[in-house]
Formats: C-alpha cells, sequence, structure tokens
C-alpha cells in the first residue's frame, strides 16, 4: 500500500490533469486544458523538479570568484572576479567506490559478451598508488575493490571515465523514477542496444516492459513519458569550475539574516576562519576539518591523537559539511571539473556583459543525428542516440555563436591575444581540465576553493576523484516543501529544502 500511495501521489504532483484542473483555460485563447474535446493540450500543476539520490540544493548567487589567499605560486591564474551562478544541485559527497563499482558491475551485465571494450574504458587505474620510494603495492589490490573501502572516494578515474559515469547515473535514476512511478517494470536483464537510455526513451527508440504508460488526452488512449511530462531528470554531469567554486565556499553561511543581500566576509576555505581546526568551545575543539597533509611527512599525526584520522582518502561522510550541506569540498581528493582549463580566468570587456553568467569553458555543440524525415537516427549499439558535432558553416549565421567548437573562444586561436605551443613553453592545450580542491596528500594551500589546477583528461591519479552535479530546471528560490519521490527514503533530509 505504500508503495501504490507513493506512485499515486507522484502522478497527481506532476499530472494536474487527473488532479482536478481539468476546466482551466488558456489565459491567451480560452480554450481549455487537459479535455479530449478540447484537443487534450496538457498544462501540468508542476510542483518542481525532484532532488535525485545524494544531490544537495544549492542555491545560487553572485560571489566573488577567485583567489582568496596571497598568490605564492605568482601564477596569477585566479584573479578574483564577479560572477553570478545558477541555481543548481551538487553531490552530497564524492563519488565512492561502491558506487563506482556497481557502475563496473551494471557495464559488464549489459555490455560484456558483446562489447568487452565497454568495460575496459571504464576500468579505473589501480596502479595509480605504485610509487618507486613507497609501499603502497596493497592499495593497488585492495582500495577499489575491497569491501574496507566501500566508502572511501573512487580514485585513478580520468576525465572522461566521470563523465561516462555521470552519463549511465543519469539513465538509472530516470529509469528508477519510471519504475517507482509504475510506469515501467524492472527489467535488470538488459542487454546491448535494448538498455534504458534517456535520449533514447524520449526519442521512442526503447520501449521497455511496460506497466502502465500514461493516459494520452489527445486520443483517448495511452502514451509513453514525454519530456513536457517533467518528470525525468536532467541529466547528472561534473559541476562547472564555477559551480564547484561557489558550492565550496558556501556562503549562504555567512548571510546576515535572510532578509538582506549582505555577508560578513569572505571565506579562505569552506569553513570561517584561517586554520584548518574546529573553533567552538565544546568537545569538538581542536579537530581537524579536512583530510590534508599537515606538514612534511605529517598526513595524519600522531598514534594515540590521530588528526585527521587518514593518512591517505578518508570516508566521503568524514569531517563536517559546509553551510550547503557538501562533504570534503576541502581536503580528501581534488576533483574534476568540466571546465578546459586556460590560466587567463578574467574576461575582457568586450565579453564582460555576456560571460559573467554561469562562467565555462569548453563548449562544444552537439546536434543529434537526424533522418531525411528529420526524426533521430537508429540508436547506437550501446542503447543510445547518435550525436555529431555542429558545424561552422551551421553556427555561421548566428549572432550568439559562430563556431561549433569553442573551447579556444578568444584565447588560443586565431582571434587571441595569446597562443599556446604545447611541449614548447606550456603543458597547457585542449585536452587540460581544471581540478578543484586540494587532496589528502596537499598542504593547506590547495584546500582554498579559489585555488586551481590542471591535469590531461586521459590522465588519472591517486589524489584526483569527483563528484556529479545537475542542472535546475525552473524556479531559483529555496522554499520548505517536499515533494516528489524520495528514492526509498534516502533523499528524505535532502529535499526539506527544494525549490520552488
Amino acid at each position: 500500500m505504500k508503495n501504490a500511495f507513493v506512485i499515486l501521489t507522484g502522478f497527481c504532483l506532476v499530472f494536474g490533469s487527473a488532479c482536478g484542473n481539468k476546466g482551466e483555460r488558456s489565459a491567451t485563447t480560452g480554450w481549455k486544458y487537459n479535455d479530449q474535446a478540447w484537443g487534450g493540450f496538457e498544462k501540468l500543476d508542476y510542483e518542481g523538479q525532484v532532488t535525485g539520490p545524494n544531490l544537495v540544493p544549492v542555491e545560487g548567487g553572485t560571489f566573488l570568484m577567485g583567489q582568496t589567499e596571497d598568490d605564492v605560486t605568482y601564477e596569477w591564474n585566479n584573479v578574483p572576479r564577479r560572477v553570478t551562478v545558477s541555481s543548481f544541485y551538487m553531490d552530497e559527497t564524492e563519488v565512492a567506490n561502491i558506487d563506482y563499482r556497481w557502475f563496473v558491475y551494471w557495464t559488464r551485465q549489459a555490455y560484456g559478451a558483446s562489447y568487452p571494450q565497454a568495460i575496459v574504458d571504464i576500468l579505473p587505474d589501480t596502479l595509480v598508488w605504485r610509487e618507486e620510494l613507497a609501499y603502497n603495492e596493497p592499495l593497488v589490490e585492495t582500495y577499489f575493490r575491497h569491501p574496507g573501502f566501500d566508502d572511501y572516494p573512487v580514485v585513478g578515474v580520468n576525465w572522461y571515465q566521470a563523465r561516462k559515469y555521470a552519463d549511465w547515473r543519469t539513465d538509472r535514476v530516470n529509469e528508477m523514477i519510471l519504475i517507482e512511478r509504475g510506469i515501467l517494470n524492472p527489467n535488470p536483464q538488459q542487454k546491448d542496444s535494448d538498455v534504458f537510455a534517456t535520449d533514447a526513451y524520449l526519442a521512442r527508440q526503447y520501449e521497455g516492459s511496460v506497466r502502465e504508460n500514461l493516459p494520452d488526452l489527445a486520443t483517448g488512449g495511452e502514451r509513453p513519458v514525454r519530456f513536457e511530462d517533467g518528470i525525468l531528470l536532467p541529466r547528472y554531469r561534473l559541476p562547472t569550475e564555477a559551480e564547484w567554486e561557489y558550492a565550496a565556499l558556501a556562503l549562504i553561511g555567512n548571510q546576515v539574516t535572510e532578509k538582506d543581500e549582505l555577508i560578513t566576509d569572505r571565506r579562505n576555505f569552506p569553513w570561517d576562519g584561517n586554520t584548518a581546526r574546529y573553533k567552538r568551545n565544546d568537545k569538538y575543539q581542536g579537530q581537524m576539518l579536512a583530510n590534508f597533509k599537515r606538514s612534511r611527512g605529517d598526513y595524519m599525526g600522531i598514534a594515540g591523537k590521530l588528526n585527521d584520522n587518514a593518512p591517505f582518502p578518508a570516508s566521503v561522510r568524514s569531517f563536517y559539511p559546509n553551510d550547503f550541506g557538501l562533504y570534503n569540498m576541502a581536503g580528501n581528493v581534488s576533483e574534476w571539473t568540466e571546465d578546459l582549463y586556460r590560466p587567463m580566468t578574467q574576461v575582457t570587456l568586450r565579453d564582460v556583459e555576456n560571460h559573467d553568467l554561469n562562467p565555462f569553458r569548453g563548449n562544444k555543440f552537439q546536434s543529434v543525428v537526424l533522418d531525411e524525415s528529420g526524426k533521430p537516427v537508429q540508436k547506437d549499439s550501446l542503447g543510445h542516440l547518435r550525436y555529431r558535432m555542429v558545424t561552422d558553416e551551421e553556427a555561421e549565421p548566428r549572432e550568439n555563436y559562430d563556431r561549433g567548437d569553442v573551447s579556444d573562444y578568444w584565447d588560443g586561436d586565431s582571434l587571441s591575444a595569446a597562443e599556446y605551443s604545447y611541449g614548447v613553453h606550456t603543458l597547457i592545450n585542449d585536452s587540460v581540465r581544471v581540478v578543484k580542491g586540494g587532496s589528502w596528500a596537499d598542504r593547506l594551500f590547495w584546500l582554498s576553493p579559489g585555488a586551481r589546477r590542471f591535469m590531461n583528461e586521459k590522465a588519472a591519479s591517486r589524489v584526483v576523484g569527483f563528484r556529479c552535479a545537475m542542472t535546475r530546471t525552473g524556479g531559483a528560490s529555496i522554499d520548505e516543501v517536499t515533494g516528489g519521490l524520495d528514492f526509498g527514503g534516502q533523499n528524505t533530509k535532502q529535499t526539506k529544502r527544494r525549490y520552488k
């Protein structure tokens, strides 16, 4: 009965047409919504985006992005500038070994027999633990696979693998939403191209084991879920550098009152103060707030009084979360972001009005491959729609962009003031991505959210992991209403703060 109630409640929350607004009319035409006699056009009583598993809502706003400490490295790669970040969702924790192992397991079950390379492509590089003059060999065998490390952040994952995990997670979450709503039956035996993929499902190239489709008001029959129904979530993805830094700082904790647009001061770290120790006068005073290398040769303190309790990564829910409820936004492991790295972050005067909202570098615009009738061509052998790069000829007539690949826009191409010569006097090219947050092997300086480094997108490291983000659709402000599905109780805490 409980599951039936959840399904019915979720249906009513999303489908106002089934819950009392049949007589509502269009304000501009007078025609009735949700009435088959008037054509069956649906207008939903939409209650807002459901908070996906492990996500925390991050209300957007303006902040001063960039360094908050002295630039001791003299790189000048994070000059402060004011930007605005839209509201979004961020993973409460770094992606753990148990989470990534399930990804590998699912891929092996679905594609292993026909496409073994699909498994090879996503396996973490466990050899990152090897060191010439250190005995870390046990971690090569145990860190990713042993249950003792289940809740520790996955490492040895490159940028491409992290993005593949995010895509896979999108499909599994959306499939579970359809199962929880009673639309699809569970199908754990999916194989090859006959797997649930969000894009293929919305394009009607995946049907699955249907339990009960939605009523179709236009025909009087039934239909699969559409994008316009607002049921399926946007895709999980890597956060942009601006999103990651904004979420890490969590300046909402320094807001004077809820009614004022004022904060008390800036932050050097995801907490107040300039040290990494808990300062309040209680039993936690003096304890570490993050997992990092305190000094040369000191990774965790002395026996009997360990300071951060971890000579390498700690559990993903170790230490205190910041004011957005996010764990380990400083220390533990550094994290991949979506951005292509460039040392000069200051926008030019020409572009300042356009690129101080959700700043990001690395866009490569894509389009679904269509047939002659304008419909998506047959999905690929792994079950997803086929995509192609937008050509420069397609983009040229537009005013808002003129190329399909704008990774080098005003930086490194013929229109730029600077040109990068990889291998000659720089290691920067179009294959290096921004890495944020200090790790268990870093000094305190690198735990500042404004600090930034880069790594080749095909490389992996024992100090770099990742967490996912998700775009917020609709309104930006937060209220206290809980709605939608709770994914088996996993989102009980997070959905208490939800957007209007």
